[in-house]
């Protein structure tokens, strides 16, 4: 049997992360225009930087959780494919194979003059920080008025 399993924040909201639409959720204390969109990164690259790299650490502090686990274990007697919303890597942790990124991820990178020149990456993104062909690395996430390139 294949099963489709579409996901979103509520899913690793379990396993501490925090999600954006909560009344103490990240957009508190942030203008999502600012740290979320080509806007936002054109007018303070640093500044998103710095809040998808706080994203990053968060997401090292934390585990997937059983309804991550229950989905891994779904996929050992059908055919699993997980397409979520969310950027964080706890499907795989847990074990599912067929995980579908619908909003980037937070630990890949991405060039910002081709977009899809996509590397892993582990560490904190800053200013400098090139791709192969010299031009500047953001975070692999999709921003509030980019297209969904899985979609």
């Amino acid at each position: 049997m294949k099963i489709a399993v579409l996901t979103g924040a509520g899913i690793s909201a379990e396993s501490g992360i925090k999600t954006f639409r909560d009344s103490d959720g990240l957009w508190e204390g942030y203008d999502v225009m600012e740290v979320a969109s080509p806007q936002g990164f054109a007018k303070n690259p640093e500044a998103v930087l710095k809040f998808y790299n706080q994203r990053r650490k968060q997401l090292t502090e934390v585990e997937p959780n059983a309804a991550h686990y229950a989905l891994a274990e779904l996929e050992k007697h059908h055919e699993v494919t997980i397409i979520t919303q969310n950027v964080d890597d706890l499907h795989k942790r847990a074990g599912s194979s067929r995980v579908i990124h619908l909003h980037g991820e937070l630990f890949k990178a991405r060039c910002v003059e081709e977009e899809d020149l996509i590397l892993d990456w582990k560490e904190d993104l800053n200013l400098g920080d090139i791709c192969e062909n010299n031009h500047q690395l953001r975070q692999h996430i999709v921003w509030f008025g980019g297209a969904v390139p899985k979609l």
